[in-house]
C-alpha cells in the first residue's frame, strides 16, 4: 500500500512538471500548508529518491526545491523559538518581586501554569505575609498547636491509607500472577500524583484550610451569643470556622457547663487568646503587688465549678473608707484590692468585689460565682476594644 502511494505521489510530480506554470501554483499551496508535516513527507521522499539512481537523475531539480523547503521551515521554528520569552526567564529577584505582589488567589491561579511555578507560589515566605496580613491578629500560639495536631493527624490517615493500598489484594495478586511491566508506570504515576499535591505542613496549606472554614481553631470571643446581657464585657473561649461567603465566623464554645452555638460573628469580636491558661485553669497572677485605683484589667470568672472560665473586663476602684482623692489615696498600698465592673449600676451585686492582694485565689461561691486570676492591661489597643464594646443601657 505505501508503495502504490509512492508510486502516486511519483506521478503526479513527473506529470505537473512538464509544465511551468502548474508547479509555481503546486509550490503556492505547498507554502499554505503545516511546516510540520511537509517538512516530515518532504524528508521521506527525499530520502526514498536518493536511494534510486534513476530518481537522482530525473527528479534532481525536485529534490532541490524540497532541501530548501525544509531548511526554510526550521529557520521559521528557530526564530519563533527566540521570539518566545517565559516568565521563567526572567531573573530570580525580579521573579520573586513580581510573585510577592500577587494576592493568594493570584498565587494559587500562578501556581497552575507549570511546575516550576508551582514549587515557587507554595514557598512559605509569601504565604508567611499573606497570614500575617489577614490573620495574624487572631491566629494565636494555640491556634498553632491545634494546626500542628491537625497536620498529624491527617498525616497519619495517609500513611495508613498508603499502607491500606499497598497492601491491597488487588495488587498482590496482580504482582503474584500478572507481573508485567506496563503495570508499573501507572503505579509510579499515581505516586507521583501523590508528590505533587500540596504539603500539608506549608503555610499555603493553613492559609487556604482557614480561608475554607475547613479548620476549626481556638479563639476568644466577645460578647458570645449575640450579645447576651450575661456576657456582656466577657471573653470566652471557643473553637471558630471562618465563612468566606459571608467574611463571618461561627462559634462552638467550650463543652463544659452550657452548650451553645453561634454564627455570624463578626472580626472585631474575636481575638487571639492573650495568655496560655486553659479555660478550665486558674491564671496565675504576677501583677497584683503592681495594682492601683484607675488600673483596666481582665478576670477570671464562672459560674460554678463545671463551668469554663470567662475573662471579664473591669477596673480597679478605690476602697470604700477612701475619697479618692489622689494626694490622700493609699489604696495602692492595702492588702485589698476593689474590682469594679461599671458597666452594671450601683448597688447590683455585680458591680464591686474585694480580693486579697497577698494571697488571692479563686474566691467566691455558688451565689455570686467564683473569681479567678487578674492579667493587668497595659495596651491601649486593648482597653479601646473593650471600651467600643460598652453596653448601651446599664446592666442590672
Amino acid at each position: 500500500m505505501l508503495y502504490l502511494l509512492i508510486s502516486c505521489v511519483s506521478f503526479i510530480l513527473i506529470s505537473k512538471s512538464f509544465t511551468h506554470k502548474p508547479i509555481q501554483a503546486w509550490e503556492g499551496k505547498l507554502k499554505l500548508s503545516s511546516f510540520w508535516f511537509w517538512g516530515e513527507f518532504s524528508s521521506f521522499l527525499v530520502s526514498w529518491f536518493q536511494k534510486s539512481r534513476l530518481a537522482i537523475e530525473l527528479f534532481q531539480p525536485i529534490i532541490c526545491k524540497l532541501k530548501k523547503m525544509m531548511t526554510f521551515s526550521s529557520k521559521v521554528e528557530n526564530v519563533e523559538e527566540r521570539d518566545s520569552l517565559s516568565l521563567l526567564d526572567l531573573p530570580d529577584l525580579t521573579l520573586e518581586c513580581i510573585l510577592e505582589k500577587l494576592s493568594p488567589s493570584g498565587l494559587c491561579t500562578m501556581g497552575g501554569v507549570c511546575t516550576s511555578l508551582r514549587e515557587r507560589c507554595r514557598d512559605d515566605r509569601l504565604w508567611e505575609r499573606h497570614m500575617m496580613e489577614k490573620w495574624g491578629r487572631l491566629i494565636g500560639a494555640a491556634a498553632y498547636r491545634e494546626w500542628q495536631l491537625h497536620v498529624a493527624s491527617r498525616s497519619r490517615v495517609r500513611n495508613i491509607s498508603d499502607q491500606t493500598k499497598k497492601k491491597g489484594l488487588f495488587e498482590s495478586l496482580v504482582s503474584k500472577f500478572w507481573p508485567f511491566s506496563w503495570i508499573r508506570p501507572k503505579l509510579a504515576t499515581s505516586d507521583c500524583k501523590a508528590r505533587t499535591s500540596l504539603p500539608v505542613e506549608s503555610v499555603m496549606s493553613l492559609y487556604i484550610s482557614l480561608e475554607s472554614g475547613k479548620f476549626w481553631f481556638p479563639a476568644q470571643v466577645y460578647n458570645r451569643e449575640n450579645g447576651n446581657v450575661g456576657f456582656m464585657l466577657s471573653c470566652y473561649d471557643a473553637q471558630v470556622s471562618y465563612d468566606s461567603r459571608t467574611n463571618t465566623f461561627q462559634a462552638r464554645y467550650s463543652p463544659y457547663g452550657r452548650r451553645a452555638t453561634e454564627d455570624n460573628i463578626p472580626w472585631d469580636r474575636l481575638r487571639a487568646a492573650p495568655v496560655d491558661t486553659p479555660s478550665h485553669k486558674l491564671h496565675v497572677t504576677d501583677c497584683l503587688h503592681d495594682l492601683k485605683p484607675g488600673d483596666h484589667i481582665e478576670i477570671q470568672w464562672r459560674r460554678n465549678k463545671e463551668f469554663p472560665y470567662g475573662w471579664w473586663y473591669g477596673v480597679i476602684g478605690h476602697l470604700e473608707l477612701c475619697d479618692g482623692h489622689e494626694n490622700h489615696c493609699r489604696c495602692h498600698s492595702s492588702d485589698t484590692v476593689t474590682l469594679e465592673f461599671s458597666q452594671y449600676t450601683p448597688g447590683s451585686r455585680w458591680r464591686q468585689v474585694t480580693i486579697n492582694r497577698k494571697d488571692h485565689r479563686e474566691e467566691g461561691d455558688e451565689a455570686d460565682g467564683f473569681y479567678g486570676g487578674i492579667r493587668k492591661l497595659y495596651n491601649e489597643e486593648e482597653i479601646a476594644r473593650w471600651k467600643r464594646l460598652w453596653p448601651t443601657q446599664v446592666l442590672e
